[in-house]
């Protein structure tokens, strides 16, 4: 999930940065996707929805994979990575330019090499988060990325905040306040911290996105998934997979990485950001609603009411994004 949304996030705005409007911060980050300006016919905005769709789909299986897993946490975090930097490379070949030597010397600058140490860092707490604690929990606190990325960018960047993203924010990070307090000392604290630190360094992600915009997202990604498999393969048992757990983990990284990616750009070219972000808040919902449907997984009641703060707080911004998209200004 981290990786995959730290690219449909960042990635599209390499191609088409001719095209330039008035945002506030918040709204660059949480869908970074610039179409041109025209109206787009309705069968071609009807299949937009539809990939769209099916890549939110793809990307709300990674708690059911994490369930099907039956191995440690060290050996999951290290061969789900070798997968998803394999099945990586092949969107590789036809985004950003392609493979050229000048996209990949970039992961060796300053900017690339932070992209690398914060992204091996989130999928490391991913995967360990979702080991230990509800997977309802690591979908809501992952969803405050956005307003996670909106402060340190006025903190680094001096970026302006928009005052509804202040409140969304604050909103938001009150929900996240109400699930981490109910799990201390419940057993899944620890996995509620992963899940945090997981988010923050992904919005660190972002941030470093718009300090340097000429860095590629998909090598940086591709390394620090080759990178978590050399950290954490020597502390897992490669020998405790079996066929069952071979096949999950390459199925999460074929689907949560490259799948859902090209379909999400595919979708995304053929409507506005701001719809493309509200589809893409049903991974919010759906990634739980998959492990309660198929496991019996019961979040806590904490979780359900610091969830639907959250949501609200996510659903509240993200349509005020649409009603403007929609609005005059929109050729």
């Amino acid at each position: 999930m981290i990786s995959i949304s730290t690219i449909r996030l960042s990635n599209v705005n390499a191609w088409r940065r001719k095209e330039r409007r008035s945002t506030s911060f918040f709204e660059n980050i949480w869908v970074t996707i610039e179409n041109p300006a025209r109206r787009l016919a309705g069968s071609e905005h009807g299949k937009g929805v539809l990939l769209i769709v099916a890549a939110t789909l793809a990307w709300s299986a990674s708690g059911v994979y994490s369930q099907l897993l039956t191995t440690d946490v060290w050996t999951a975090i290290a061969w789900r990575s070798l997968f998803g930097g394999l099945f990586l490379l092949i969107p590789c070949l036809f985004l950003e330019g392609g493979i050229s030597r000048r996209q990949w010397r970039s992961v060796f600058h300053p900017s690339g090499l932070a992209m690398i140490a914060c992204q091996t860092f989130s999928q490391g707490r991913f995967i360990g988060a979702l080991y230990m604690t509800t997977v309802a929990n690591v979908t809501m606190i992952y969803a405050t990325t956005p307003f996670i990325a909106a402060l340190l960018g006025w903190l680094v960047l001096k970026e302006r905040v928009a005052r509804r993203t202040l409140i969304a924010g604050g909103i938001s990070f009150f929900g996240v306040a109400v699930i981490v307090a109910s799990s201390i000392g419940g057993g899944t604290g620890w996995g509620d911290l992963l899940a945090l630190g997981m988010t923050a360094s992904f919005a660190l992600v972002i941030v470093i996105r718009r300090i340097d915009r000429d860095v590629p997202s998909l090598p940086p990604t591709v390394v620090s998934d080759f990178r978590t498999l050399v950290i954490f393969a020597p502390f897992g048992s490669v020998g405790s997979l079996d066929l069952h757990n071979w096949i999950v983990l390459a199925a999460f990284g074929a689907t949560n990485f490259s799948l859902a990616l090209v379909l999400f750009l595919a979708g995304a070219k053929r409507m506005v950001p701001a719809e493309a972000a509200l589809i893409g808040t049903m991974e919010i919902v759906l990634t739980p609603f998959w492990v309660w449907l198929l496991f019996s997984e019961q979040p806590p009641v904490a979780t359900y009411v610091g969830g639907a703060i959250i949501l609200g707080a996510v659903f509240w911004y993200t349509a005020i994004d649409v009603d403007r998209s929609r609005g005059p200004h929109r050729a």
